[in-house]
């Protein structure tokens, strides 16, 4: 059973930083890639980030490019990602997901993820 466990949000003001981790297990976690998605009320849920399985290759959102960083540690079957210089408008439910099947491309579709974690707040006071 694979499971994924994010932890590290909270409440900030706007520019300030906060570091969201997903621990994964019930898989080869270093054979899938990760992505780190967000979804705030009455808006889709979108991609944010993602990372390939062996971390060589990363993928950003527009709105987060050069603010937010995804990494992972294999050994440690966790990927991060750090956000830095915090909006009001990047206040969302962030979620974590593994890769529906091994190796590949970063995918950004949510339907290219299988597993989900439970969610994490991230609330950015202006």
């Amino acid at each position: 059973q694979v499971q994924l466990v994010e932890s590290g949000g909270g409440l900030v003001q706007a520019g300030d930083s906060l570091r969201l981790s997903c621990a994964a297990s019930g898989r080869t976690f270093s054979n899938y890639n990760m992505a780190w998605f967000r979804q705030s009320p009455g808006k889709e849920r979108e991609v944010v980030a993602g990372i390939m399985y062996n971390g060589r290759s990363t993928y950003y959102t527009d709105s987060v490019k050069g603010r937010f960083t995804i990494s992972r540690d294999n050994a440690k079957n966790t990927v991060y990602l750090q956000m830095n210089s915090l909006k009001p408008e990047d206040t969302a439910v962030y979620y974590c997901a593994v890769a529906r099947t091994p190796f590949g491309v970063v995918r950004l579709g949510a339907r290219e993820y299988d597993y989900w974690g439970q969610g994490t707040q991230v609330t950015v006071s202006s």
